[in-house]
């Protein structure tokens, strides 16, 4: 009951002193324009805009042309004509948070779509579209945190406010490997915000991929693709406006976003009505501003605070990944996650190209042993792609190389090791100790020092002048000289026929 007046009172604050109206003078695809209060408008306000049974359609201003404002509606459009009556509306764009929005599922406004009643309004404001913090008021990153899944903790390791991107065509999997990290997180908080989904999707995610268990400590955010332009951007700035709410409560927040693409898209839907010229494959100017603006907004928060960690996907247009939207996004975020068609062809998921995803908060956060660990299987990976074709063909012939003998043999054991289930979940320290074990790093009964290493522990032996475990256990095949010369003449003879034949 004290809430329910609380809310009131609120309510009965936010009523007007006068009234601003103005009239429709034309009506263009998804623009309206209005006359009679352009002097009393500015860009980013919101109006009502009565149709002519009376209901009101929420609208913004995007623009002003010839001493008329610009509107774009959040919803349809239907109904509206010349002389329909606008009025300015005092509605701030603005959500009021409250810790019992964790297990809900909201709309761009902030509005419970999933049936299970009304949320409860939290005592303080936050602006749904604001400025990023400045440098200098941010903490650093610091600090590992637990995604759940092996091939992220151990070669693309994520810190606390780092923002990684995960870039992907359709359908190679970035809805399920978004689930898995938002199920297996050790973070605080995790909020989900679904722009441009497919409806079906946005339900199968919500209640399949991400389950009870997931949901139960995030909040979600879902603007499917039928929806008006304003609206997924809207989305986007709602999920950001969320999780610097729960990052003010001090928690570490896991934000992620499926996906930044459509909210680019939504942008130039915008730009290009109110007559924006296009400047690459039909993106605007505005679109590359507006990209840092929303991304900077996750990081680590200032003193006091917790941090937002962001996780972006970005839908790559025809699996190009230098077209527009994927270059800009790469060169703002601090690492990115390429998602492999080919490799979700052959059925190993998630479908992570190791080679070609880099985190940047890597190798400063991760001890020696993790180093070189890490180093020495992208080192068997690398090698073994280089030489794919020929093994292929069978052009190579054992022996011929010690290091491609190695690739080879390891190979398999590391494409086992990249290999998880949805359901699966393996902690950091596990994901390091399996896959030493696997590289023949350390014993079976011997884990990896993992954290910040310190004398005398796993990463160095007083006995050994302090050698790390890598380089106490090293094995590798043992190739006779003889051979290996012989070999390497039959390696370059292959590989010459193999530049002849192509």
């Amino acid at each position: 009951m004290f809430q329910l007046g609380r809310n009131i009172v609120a309510e009965l604050r936010r009523i007007p002193d006068y009234r601003v109206v103005g009239r429709v003078t034309a009506v263009l695809g998804l623009l309206v324009e209005i006359g009679g209060v352009e002097g009393a408008l500015s860009v980013g306000d919101r109006c009502n805009v009565k149709r002519r049974d009376g209901v009101a359609i929420i609208c913004e201003v995007v623009g002003f042309r010839n001493e008329r404002a610009l509107l774009m509606p959040f919803g349809m459009l239907d109904g509206v004509g010349i002389g329909c009556e606008v009025e300015l509306s005092d509605t701030q764009p603005q959500v009021y948070p409250d810790e019992s929005w964790l297990g809900r599922v909201v709309n761009a406004f902030g509005q419970p779509v999933d049936g299970k009643g009304p949320l409860t309004e939290g005592p303080a404001a936050y602006p749904v579209r604001t400025a990023p913090p400045s440098a200098h008021s941010r903490q650093r990153v610091a600090g590992k945190i637990d995604l759940g899944v092996r091939a992220m903790n151990t070669f693309l390791t994520c810190c606390r406010g780092q923002r990684m991107g995960i870039f992907a065509g359709s359908g190679v999997g970035k809805s399920s490997l978004l689930s898995m990290m938002t199920r297996h997180t050790t973070s605080d908080v995790s909020v989900v915000g679904l722009i441009g989904e497919r409806g079906r999707e946005a339900r199968e995610f919500i209640e399949d991929d991400l389950g009870e268990e997931g949901l139960r400590r995030s909040v979600v955010v879902v603007a499917t693709s039928d929806e008006p332009p304003l609206m997924r951007r809207q989305a986007a700035y709602m999920t950001m406006a969320l999780s610097e709410f729960f990052r003010d409560t001090g928690r570490d927040v896991l934000c992620m976003m499926d996906s930044v693409t459509r909210f680019a898209m939504a942008q130039r839907e915008i730009s290009l009505s109110i007559g924006e010229p296009p400047a690459s494959k039909g993106y605007t100017p505005t679109v590359f501003a507006e990209l840092p603006r929303l991304l900077e907004r996750a990081g680590p928060g200032g003193p006091g605070q917790g941090s937002i960690t962001g996780l972006f996907t970005v839908l790559v247009d025809g699996d190009d990944h230098n077209e527009p939207i994927s270059d800009a996004v790469r060169g703002i975020l601090d690492g990115h996650v390429v998602l492999d068609r080919k490799i979700a062809e052959q059925g190993r998921y998630p479908a992570i190209n190791i080679l070609r995803s880099v985190s940047r908060t890597m190798p400063a956060c991760n001890t020696d042993d993790e180093n070189q660990i890490v180093s020495r299987a992208r080192q068997f990976l690398a090698t073994y792609e280089d030489m794919a074709e020929l093994i292929r063909l069978g052009a190579y012939r054992k022996g011929t190389d010690p290091k491609v003998d190695e690739a080879i043999h390891y190979f398999p054991l590391i494409e086992e090791f990249l290999k998880q289930r949805k359901t699966e979940c393996t902690r950091l320290a596990d994901g390091y100790a399996d896959l030493a074990r696997r590289l023949d790093l350390a014993p079976d009964n011997q884990e990896v020092a993992t954290g910040v290493a310190q004398p005398g522990q796993a990463g160095q032996n007083p006995q050994q002048g302090g050698a790390t475990v890598m380089e106490r256990n090293r094995i590798r095949p043992q190739v006779n000289s003889r051979s290996a010369t012989n070999g390497g003449n039959d390696l370059n003879a292959a590989k010459r026929a193999l530049k002849r034949d192509k």
